[in-house]
């Protein structure tokens, strides 16, 4: 092992570097095996005699190389042997006493959820009932003042009586959603609300991909003064300076000090007005040309928009016809396969993303992407990162709800541009973190370890909580890292935290650890309220987030840009 020629010919044997080869990726619930750490499994009488040290023959497998190199860990035998023995040396008693202990806990939580469900529930019955018996004498008194007049309804009252926010504990949009049915019909609604995990004192039902494609989640049905006007913002400078920069300079020639824009300056500053305008959330009629714009697949000129889409579209389907045939080739049979795999366990309850058609467009666009980019190939998990682009792409030809939508019924050209168009954003994205997903994963260690230390320094109290039960951030934090939360948040808050992200400058990769830095600190009362390992990784892994809109998400992003403001200049602030 002294030069680079030893280590090739105890490592590998007649294997050479395949573009797009599949990389290992521990997650949370399956880190990597430390001996070390499992020494209180083995018995000490068990363990077996240590090797007899001698001059070690030239190995050329690996298998030999471990076999006559074993006395150089602390337990004499490989990974598999020690989990075997592992396993025989377990006290049953205690297994089932910690099963117990933890089956235990969470049935409790599970009743207080059912009590607290319940009791909200009711108290939303009488609420309803109140104003129902209110609207009726309000009515009759009406009708009073309307004697020999025709029925005339004002806006106020039409709008109030045809899209109440919440019917029966359901968000509905108009009055013809509204729950027409039996007691017993409700009673069947109210039991599926304990099997998603509402929280008390919000609407009991948002289902997980309910109303994903509005901007809204205050349940209105209408767009607000307010989302109308940022809007018509957003429609003003997309179609404005950046459109033509000479009538613009015509038009606003002078800045603040009476001195004539540049037109690179003017330039800038459109983008800049666009990020701060995305930066609170973009509307969804314009969201999917500001994404282009922003990830820096479309240009700034209007005019140079169409042929660029052209170019780069067909410049994707070129790649389809040149590599998409060598999929079942030798070399790159492991990565499709595990393309294969991953690609129906992408959002599973979403019906959309189980539709064959989508299936195959997401094959494409991770083989693709994987066979060129072979300093990574393709890696579990980024096989998320295609959704929000294709959810936002699909609704630049749709207006329904897009969760049951058929895209069979789109025509070939749009699934073609939609299909093109995703591809090229997440290749944008993933250059910017392509670290994270290279051998040995070195960006998600670094932003795990900073993580660590940043949480150190802003909630002590939850930093040493979870050192006192041996929780490590690696166990929960690198899914958190990998997947960009995606599996934490439902996928409407996925695109809605995507909007600031697209908008804050390095916002995957870098303000990314302050988003993830107030998610943990969020949930500080819980956090706390967990005495034992398991507990503490159960809720790590299951946060109850499923209820959450974008005003959640919005707190979580200021609290994120506080603490990006106070640490990201002054990286020393958070090492000890």
């Amino acid at each position: 092992m002294s030069n680079d020629g030893n280590k090739k010919q105890f490592w590998k044997r007649n294997a050479a570097k395949v573009p797009g080869s599949i990389q290992h990726v521990y997650g949370a619930q399956h880190p990597p095996f430390d001996p070390l750490l499992h020494a209180n499994l083995i018995k000490a009488g068990n363990r077996p005699p240590p090797a007899t040290p001698g001059k070690p023959k030239k190995a050329t497998t690996f298998q030999e190389f471990e076999s006559i190199t074993s006395d150089a860990w602390d337990v004499g035998d490989d990974d598999d042997e020690l989990l075997a023995m592992a396993a025989q040396n377990l006290n049953i008693e205690v297994v089932m006493e910690t099963a117990n202990k933890v089956i235990e806990n969470h049935s409790k939580q599970q009743e207080r959820q059912r009590q607290d469900d319940t009791t909200e529930l009711e108290r939303r019955e009488e609420d309803t009932q109140e104003e129902v018996a209110e609207d009726e004498e309000e009515d009759e008194e009406e009708e009073e003042y309307r004697v020999g007049e025709g029925d005339v309804t004002s806006p106020e009252v039409s709008f109030a009586s045809q899209s109440s926010p919440y019917t029966d504990g359901r968000l509905v949009k108009s009055q013809s959603e509204a729950p027409i049915g039996s007691p017993k019909d409700a009673a069947g609604e109210h039991a599926g609300l304990h099997r998603q995990r509402s929280l008390p004192h919000r609407p009991p039902v948002i289902p997980l991909v309910a109303r994903m494609a509005d901007q809204n989640t205050s349940g209105t049905p209408v767009m607000t003064e307010r989302e109308a006007s940022r809007l018509d913002k957003f429609k003003q400078l997309l179609a404005g300076p950046n459109t033509d920069l000479e009538k613009y300079i015509k038009a606003v020639p002078f800045n603040l000090h009476g001195n004539q824009f540049p037109p690179s300056s003017l330039h800038s500053w459109n983008a800049e007005e666009l990020r701060k305008l995305s930066w609170s959330g973009i509307p969804r009629q314009v969201r999917p040309i500001t994404w282009k714009l922003l990830s820096g697949y479309l240009p700034a000129n209007a005019e140079r928009r169409e042929s660029v889409l052209q170019r780069k579209r067909q410049e994707y389907f070129g790649f389809i016809q040149q590599y998409y045939d060598s999929r079942n080739d030798e070399h790159h049979q492991d990565t499709y396969r595990q393309i294969h795999i991953d690609i129906p366990r992408t959002n599973p309850l979403i019906p959309l993303f189980q539709q064959a058609s989508v299936q195959e467009i997401f094959e494409r666009i991770l083989f693709i992407w994987a066979i060129r980019h072979p300093a990574s190939g393709y890696v579990q998990g980024i096989n998320d990162l295609v959704t929000p682009f294709f959810v936002v792409y699909v609704f630049e030809y749709i207006e329904e709800e897009v969760e049951n939508f058929d895209v069979s019924s789109l025509q070939e050209e749009a699934l073609r541009n939609i299909e093109a168009d995703s591809f090229w954003c997440m290749s944008k994205l993933l250059d910017g973190i392509q670290d994270n997903y290279t051998f040995a994963q070195p960006g998600i260690q670094k932003k795990v370890k900073a993580l660590e230390e940043l949480v150190s320094r802003i909630d002590e109290t939850v930093h040493l909580h979870m050192q006192q039960y041996e929780v490590e951030y690696l166990q929960f934090a690198f899914r958190w890292m990998n997947n960009l939360l995606m599996r934490e948040l439902p996928l409407r808050c996925t695109i809605r935290l995507w909007d600031t992200y697209q908008a804050e400058p390095e916002g995957f990769s870098h303000f990314h650890l302050y988003v993830c830095a107030a998610f943990l600190v969020r949930w500080r009362k819980e956090i706390l309220d967990e005495r034992d390992f398991q507990g503490l990784m159960i809720l790590l892994q299951n946060l109850p987030t499923m209820h959450w809109g974008n005003e959640e998400v919005s707190v979580l992003l200021a609290e994120a840009y506080r603490l990006k403001f106070a640490f990201a200049d002054a990286p020393n602030h958070y090492k000890r």
